[in-house]
């Protein structure tokens, strides 16, 4: 086997991430393009170190007339590997991206848990850190929107979701491909410009590399992992202060996913903390009994009580919740 430097670099950041542990099932999210390629690749390679058990997974979207043409494409490189493959197509043709997005993490989901993977890989780079961050940037966002791609996290009771390959940018898998002579599958719907990632990734990182910063993918991916910390750090504080500040109506369970209200916080504890911890609670406070993700409107109407006179009040969210200033309290019903 070749050993090249990304395959020390994915073997040192696997070890000291704390991504994998030795001897687990992976299951590897495979399109059959440059980056799930390049993953796949170094996870056989690696797998004589970890003891791991790999299986590939493929996720036919039927957006495109090739598709089950990819399917089989990637169900023959498996075999050509000697590794379980999984394919999973959606029933009806999926054209909206993040329709696609939760289908497939659904999909991925739900073969690990039929076959007992504990983790799911997929081949996220930094270049897609990069847009990532600049999508959502654009489209208008907090801290938390910009450091969206992390190393890991829970999908589902006991598996989790893990990308490796976040220090490794678009180029670098293709350039890792070319080495190994691995058989690309080109993906048609990567050239379509009707969808804001590829315009992104075609026309405006390439202006910003020719005209503000030759490594801007690299910057911005950088950018996106001094955010994740910080994110993680705010979020703990903002856990911790809502437990202080909250009171729960009678004869409701802290716990209760299913009555959430009415919720009462005290603004007298609110008052003491900085602003942004204070618009973090609200927004924990909102996600828990709003359907959709709170926009910023609703977090700053939320925020604003806080300070507000008595008696002052919202109006309603959607599903219809109400907060009003009742004396200390903030009370949500």
């Amino acid at each position: 086997m070749v050993w090249t430097p990304i395959h020390a670099k994915i073997h040192r950041t696997i070890r000291s991430r704390h991504l994998f542990e030795r001897n687990q099932r992976l299951l590897v999210a495979v399109s059959g393009g440059q980056d799930s390629l390049c993953l796949i690749k170094l996870l056989l390679d690696l797998q004589s170190k970890w003891g791991w058990y790999l299986g590939i997974a493929h996720c036919d979207h039927r957006w495109r007339s090739d598709s089950q043409a990819n399917a089989h494409h990637v169900e023959n490189l498996a075999k050509t590997w000697d590794i379980s493959f999984y394919l999973e197509t959606a029933n009806e043709s999926i054209n909206s991206e993040a329709t696609a997005r939760d289908w497939r993490y659904q999909a991925l989901s739900a073969i690990a848990q039929a076959n007992n993977y504990q983790y799911i890989v997929t081949g996220h780079t930094a270049s897609d850190r990069a847009e990532t961050l600049l999508y959502n940037l654009i489209r208008g966002t907090g801290a938390d929107g910009l450091q969206a791609l992390t190393w890991q996290r829970s999908l589902t009771t006991g598996i989790m979701l893990v990308r490796p390959l976040l220090e490794i940018t678009h180029t670098q898998t293709e350039q890792f491909c070319q080495e190994f002579k691995l058989p690309i599958w080109e993906d048609s719907t990567n050239q379509d410009l009707q969808y804001a990632r590829n315009r992104i990734r075609q026309e405006l990182l390439p202006y910003l590399q020719e005209n503000f910063n030759p490594q801007v993918e690299s910057a911005l991916a950088q950018t996106a992992e001094l955010l994740q910390a910080e994110v993680e750090y705010l979020e703990k504080a903002a856990q911790q202060l809502q437990e202080k500040a909250m009171s729960w109506g009678i004869g409701d369970e802290k716990d209760s996913l299913t009555r959430l209200l009415p919720v009462r916080l005290n603004r007298q504890v609110l008052q003491k903390a900085p602003l942004a911890l204070q618009r973090r609670v609200m927004r924990q406070v909102l996600q828990q009994i709003l359907t959709d993700a709170p926009s910023f409107e609703h977090i700053e109407k939320l925020t604003a009580l806080i300070i507000a006179p008595n008696r002052s009040q919202t109006d309603p969210f959607p599903g219809g919740a109400i907060a009003q200033v009742e004396g200390d309290w903030i009370c949500l019903k």
